[in-house]
């Protein structure tokens, strides 16, 4: 594969504020930006049972511009807090996106102090993000722009969050948080049947192939967040957070998404001892995260192993298989000497303290003799002959420092 891109963007934003006698806190402005987006591409993928070359350069210039507004003011002897804004976005690059009508963006969101120690908090909205440029610059050998063909939309978000906060005292505060999101006109793969924020998970490049916009997700739960400070000299922050995270294609159910960890736990805490030293630790688990297994008989053809170097995932198994849920310790020591115009503080810190090992999908590999070779299939002088091996990650990580400042 030969990749390479660039951008480039020139942005102008105006914004105001205005605070009126009455109580009244007005913000508004907007802004617009000048995208200009290279790339060249050429790429071979194995694709219904052949080869097929993907290469075009894209040469790509538009317009975005937003407009936002925004009114805020408390009552009720400031017990009572209410915002409203609304925002828009547009630009330049289809007609499908160039009518600021088709993103407006209402938001709300209310604050009320039930009593000295107790808030109720209250916010919703719609929210418009557009697709990566990788994806709006993908074209055919001709230039032509693939997914502005397809009416590739902006991507739509609904946020409903509420939640109490209890603050019993100024060194403790205690939050319970639910929210739900709901995603529509997300990029859905053409030729994998899912959607690309899933595809995303693996860090490389994405977006570069034919999309709709035509998923749907979802995301919802709630959240725990717990702080002490400065309690005889420890300060402590838990948070627990339930969550699931889903997706359904045109002719799906809902699907766990590459998010969908379900459980997030993370405890943090410093103890500060005489003398300046001081001792921290932070222990973290993290439910299994979902995962597609590998297409065995696609990856197993000499054809598809050698255009990529690995294995092919089967997307008609998309997330059906889960990992173990990871869990790990760390630890830290400081010690800090403090003199004339200057601080030195020596550390020892030791991470997966336990030597806990993560779980990991499976690698898919070929089958190979002493010199490397690989073998074939013996019914099949077509496909090479692979295996799976286990795969986990995870050591002890010890780390010595220095600190100096002056």
């Amino acid at each position: 594969m030969d990749y390479k891109s660039g951008e480039g963007e020139i942005k102008f934003r105006y914004e105001r504020t205005i605070i009126g006698d009455n109580g009244f806190r007005i913000n508004f402005g907007a802004g617009s930006e000048y995208a200009h987006y290279r790339n060249s591409t050429f790429n071979r993928i194995y694709y219904n049972g052949m080869e097929q070359n993907i290469n075009y350069n894209t040469n790509l210039k538009f317009l975005k511009y937003s407009i936002f507004g925004q009114v805020s003011k408390s009552f009720l002897n400031k017990k009572l807090g209410l915002s409203f804004g609304i925002r828009t976005d547009a630009n330049s690059y289809s007609s499908v996106m160039s009518n600021p009508l088709t993103q407006l963006s209402p938001r709300f969101s209310a604050s009320y102090r039930l009593t000295d120690k107790l808030n109720l908090n209250l916010s919703l909205g719609r929210y418009f993000q557009l697709s990566p440029y990788t994806a709006l610059g993908f074209s055919n050998s001709s230039g032509i722009l693939i997914n502005k063909q397809n009416n590739l939309k902006y991507i739509a978000a609904d946020h409903f969050v509420s939640g109490l906060e209890f603050i019993p005292s100024e060194n403790i505060q205690v939050t319970l948080e639910g929210f739900y999101k709901y995603y529509t006109h997300y990029p859905f793969s053409v030729r994998d049947s899912v959607p690309l924020s899933s595809k995303s998970a693996d860090y490389g490049i994405f977006g570069d192939e034919g999309l709709t916009s035509t998923s749907k997700g979802r995301a919802y739960g709630f959240e725990i967040l717990g702080r002490l400070k400065e309690f005889r000299k420890i300060n402590l922050v838990f948070s627990y957070t339930y969550v699931r995270s889903e997706f359904r294609g045109m002719n799906s159910g809902w699907i766990p998404s590459s998010w969908d960890n379900k459980h997030l736990l993370n405890i943090t805490a410093t103890k500060k001892f005489d003398h300046n030293w001081e001792l921290g630790m932070k222990w973290r688990f993290v439910g299994g995260a979902p995962y597609t297994p590998y297409n065995f008989e696609k990856s197993s053809y000499m054809a598809a192993w050698d255009l990529q170097g690995k294995g092919y995932l089967d997307y008609s198994k998309f997330n059906t298989e889960r990992l173990k849920a990871f869990h790990q310790l760390d630890i830290r020591i400081d010690k800090e000497y403090f003199f004339s115009g200057w601080s030195l503080m020596l550390y020892a810190d030791v991470q997966n303290v336990y030597n806990f090992k993560a779980d990991q999908p499976a690698l898919l590999i070929r089958e190979t003799d002493s010199n490397g070779l690989p073998f074939t299939d013996p019914l099949n002088p077509l496909k090479y002959s692979l295996k799976y091996i286990s795969n986990s990650s995870g050591t002890v990580l010890p780390t010595i420092g220095i600190i100096i400042e002056f």
